[in-house]
């Protein structure tokens, strides 16, 4: 039996629309599903944990954006049970990295209910599981900004919040331990990539793979506000990491020390310190 999970508002309401036509696909495909929802997030969570202790689950569709994604995989993973991505959010970077982001949905279905599932690389930061990538720095203020705005909505609040942040963002003090080499140093940003976007397409590790074991750590050193706005736009193309005030590492294990609080696909993880291991092999999805 298959578990449809969907966030019927992510996307603006895209979420409803496609958990539509996926519950449809497969109940026209003859396949036992059963659709778990819910208003809030810790709501669908336990809807999604009871299913899975009393079914036996050939996997989970997750229909919505990173957010889902990310709560999908607590439920899964200790369980080794596959999941899959149908992009329906606003940011879907976690598909992206899959390789799923641009995929129609009837191909991908196809592909989901016909393929083996393969197994992909996973961060573990503390006792949460992420697909994509964990940060601090700029990007966790200028998100921990945008969930407090009510306006705009979609991708356009991200802009403005990053707009409103740079205003005031001072680099911050950090110790970084990779691998045990431990590095004291004042950044902009960092991020732990496991997968290579975030920020709905920001290619902000383009070499990360799902299937090397390591994670890629990108660290932006102190620069003027006015380089940062000429950098920025670099993110989307991956060319940014060619800028000198760019150091790119890769690292099994990675420990963030700092007065900063951290994010993880989009989720906030909270207050530093925090510890995260790359850990292969550890989540079942598709890729095509």
């Amino acid at each position: 039996m298959w578990a449809i999970a969907i966030n019927p508002t992510a996307g603006n309401g895209k979420g409803a629309e496609i958990g539509r036509e996926v519950a449809g696909y497969f109940a026209t495909h003859g396949f036992d599903y059963s659709i778990i929802s819910g208003s809030r997030a810790d709501l669908l969570r336990n809807s999604l944990d009871i299913f899975l202790q009393t079914h036996e689950c050939e996997g989970v569709i997750s229909v919505g954006g990173d957010g889902l994604a990310h709560l999908v995989l607590q439920s899964v993973v200790p369980k080794k049970i596959p999941f899959a991505i149908i992009a329906a959010g606003t940011g879907n970077d976690f598909a992206r990295a899959i390789g799923f982001e641009q995929a129609k949905v009837k191909s991908q279905l196809d592909f989901i209910t016909t393929q083996p599932s393969t197994p992909i690389d996973l961060g573990l930061v503390d006792s949460e599981w992420f697909g994509a990538i964990l940060s601090t720095g700029f990007d966790s203020l200028v998100n921990e900004r945008a969930n407090s705005m009510k306006w705009p909505k979609g991708p356009a609040k991200y802009n403005v919040a990053i707009a409103r942040e740079l205003a005031r963002f001072e680099p911050l003090s950090y110790v970084i331990e990779l691998d045990g080499h431990r590095i004291t140093t004042q950044a902009m940003l960092i991020a732990v990539a496991n997968g290579s976007y975030y920020g709905a397409g920001m290619k902000v590790c383009p070499n990360a793979d799902l299937h090397d074991g390591l994670f890629d750590v990108m660290v932006i050193s102190p620069i003027s506000k006015i380089e940062f706005i000429k950098v920025f736009p670099k993110v989307f193309s991956g060319h940014h990491i060619d800028h000198p005030a760019v150091s790119i590492y890769r690292s099994h294990t990675v420990s963030l020390m700092s007065d900063a609080v951290a994010y993880a696909d989009g989720e906030r993880i909270g207050q530093l310190p925090v510890r995260a291991e790359c850990i292969a092999n550890a989540g079942l999805s598709w890729s095509p």
